[in-house]
């Protein structure tokens, strides 16, 4: 049996913006996801995924010829595995070559509504048993920028940038010393990335121009060590990410009225918000209807 294990991801700073290029600050979370791979003697993979309850959300079997052949298959998921696999095989033509097949168990442990990266730590993970190159088999699948692979494969925080079409990443230091007045708040909904980048290429006239400040940006963020900077860092990252993509700030639409600083994350709209505060903001939230809050330090490596 092997066991492979991938962190999930936050993105804090170059939503959008790091697809072309943008410096980011990136977090892996303490959270993730699992990969069990058992041997069997019939040439088929028996698939059993596992959500954060400890419930079966997704369970099948298809054999290895199908895999290689890459037929059409039944469903949603099926058909995104299958097409995992099949763009692992091309990468390594040893992978699910013999005569052998696979009981694959994965197992996570956050809810799948979170948006922490369903899929890339399941990229991640598949690309650890086939020895592939994760990025490349991203690339090849779900595409995106690639940070939540190198947060899966890091456990510290890091920056993180596209650079001639490659990443780079750079394990950074990031542990304020204000990190006790940070939250993550989830917004009830898992936000489709897809869309929000699409929208984002759609209105990126002045792309230019923001990623140079958002450069500077995450490199003061990365080395911030007074909360009420950290604030004035997100306010700013806000209004550029806001103009970029003629969308309204989180804080202005659904919050107005909070006293600390709030920064979307991610694709706007859903998943988690960053929340800073001097007391803890959970009645706050908790009145809206938003009933997860989770300090920083329960949240990050």
């Amino acid at each position: 049996m092997k066991r492979f294990y991938s962190n999930g991801k936050l993105l804090l700073t170059g939503e959008y913006a790091v697809l072309d290029g943008a410096l980011s600050l990136a977090v892996p979370t303490k959270y993730g996801q699992s990969l069990i791979v058992e041997t069997i003697d019939e040439p088929k993979i028996i698939w059993k995924s596992i959500d954060k309850k400890g419930e079966v959300w997704f369970e099948d079997e298809f054999s290895i010829e199908e895999i290689a052949t890459s037929n059409t298959p039944c469903n949603d998921v099926r058909e995104r595995l299958v097409q995992i696999l099949n763009a692992a095989k091309q990468l390594n033509s040893e992978f699910l070559s013999d005569n052998k097949g696979f009981k694959v168990t994965t197992e996570l442990d956050f809810p799948k509504k979170w948006g922490l990266g369903t899929s890339s730590t399941l990229i991640n993970n598949i690309s650890q048993w086939a020895e592939v190159d994760a990025y490349m088999l991203l690339e090849n699948t779900f595409g995106g920028s690639g940070y939540d692979i190198a947060c899966a494969q890091h456990n510290t925080p890091i920056i993180y940038q596209i650079k001639n079409r490659k990443p780079e990443v750079q394990e950074v230091n990031f542990n304020p010393s204000y990190r006790e007045h940070l939250y993550f708040v989830h917004l009830n909904k898992k936000q489709n990335s897809r869309d929000g980048i699409k929208y984002y290429h759609e209105n990126k006239e002045h792309s230019k121009y923001a990623i140079s400040k958002i450069n500077q940006i995450t490199k003061k963020m990365a080395n911030c060590n007074a909360l009420k900077d950290f604030e004035n860092l997100i306010i700013s990252h806000e209004n550029i990410i806001s103009k970029l993509t003629k969308q309204t700030p989180v804080k202005d639409l659904l919050f107005p009225d909070f006293e600390g600083c709030i920064k979307s994350l991610g694709a706007w709209g859903g998943d988690f918000i960053l929340v800073t505060s001097t007391e803890n903001p959970s009645s706050y939230f908790k009145q809206k209807g938003f009933e997860t809050i989770i300090p920083y330090k329960d949240m990050v490596l």
